[in-house]
């Protein structure tokens, strides 16, 4: 299938606006601008749904499609409220399901040329591709999408940024280092999805081989707690409200130690922390 190139800036043509998938049926609109639930975070899978309610999206799609199916089910939602899905990088835990979704539920794939040479052949037949460049903000109807580069070993790995009505919401995950353009696309965000892998100590002392503590430590690999803590220092300002930590390790971390030393940046008490995990769905948080 040849893929659709969006120009920057672009609107895509031929995706139907939905209605709100988990508003009121007597709601005109929904009394926020940007919805947002991580399905799970973590090695073993990872996939997480934003909705400006009108328009719905999966940012990746790393457990197989019947999982994903039950855990939208979970929160009221469906793969039939999608309106396509965004893939971030090539790795297993982010693609397990995008084909298999994309097939039964027709939904566009929206995906890099070089991260879409490494998936497809995992992901295999989709219903339609598009491809982004990095660096080049596109809608997909009323969402402004702004994908930006990462430090991580893909092909070229992506984090994102979404815009919708002037709230901005950021993901960050599976970055070794924290760049210049990391710290400039996270800095305006309302709410922020955000790395905490590791706690440096678990992760030395731990069981894993050293050459795969030395990958998880390098500058393409995964951000610790204290380089979470240290970036959120730097960017948090008085219109974030949500920091929700997220691809924590099960072996090298713990959400009590990611909650404990990130905690540490925030001197704003309306800033409201959370942890993402493997293994069920996070909150439904909606950012006006």
């Amino acid at each position: 299938m040849k893929p659709t190139e969006i120009p920057a800036g672009s609107g895509i043509p031929g995706v139907n606006m939905k209605k709100f998938p988990f508003s009121e049926p007597s709601q005109a609109a929904p009394d926020y601008n940007l919805a947002v639930c991580i399905l799970a975070s973590g090695s073993r899978g990872n996939a997480t749904f934003v909705s400006s309610g009108s328009t719905s999206i999966l940012i990746d799609a790393g457990l197989s499609g019947i999982e994903i199916e039950r855990r939208l089910k979970s929160k009221g939602l469906s793969p039939k409220d999608l309106d396509a899905i965004l893939v971030s990088h090539e790795h297993t835990d982010h693609i397990q399901g995008v084909g298999v979704l994309s097939r039964r539920f027709n939904l566009p794939v929206y995906i890099n040329s070089k991260t879409q040479g490494a998936a497809f052949p995992q992901i295999g037949k989709v219903h339609d591709v598009k491809n982004f460049a990095c660096g080049s903000t596109f809608l997909i109807n009323d969402l402004a999408i702004h994908p930006f580069s990462i430090s991580h070993d893909a092909e070229d790995p992506v984090g994102f940024t979404l815009n919708q009505n002037g709230t901005t919401i950021g993901i960050a995950t599976d970055l070794g280092i924290v760049t210049a353009m990391v710290k400039e696309h996270l800095k305006g965000c309302g709410l922020l999805i955000l790395e905490a892998n590791h706690d440096e100590d678990m992760l030395i002392n731990g069981p894993y081989p050293w050459s795969v503590k030395q990958r998880v430590k390098s500058r393409t690999g995964h951000l610790s707690n204290a380089a979470s803590k240290q970036l959120l220092n730097e960017i948090q300002h008085d219109r974030l409200k949500h920091v929700i930590l997220a691809h924590l390790s099960e072996t090298n971390n713990t959400p009590q130690k990611a909650v404990d030393e990130v905690g540490k940046a925030l001197n704003r008490n309306n800033v409201q922390l959370d942890v993402a995990v493997q293994h069920e769905c996070s909150a439904l948080f909606r950012i006006k």
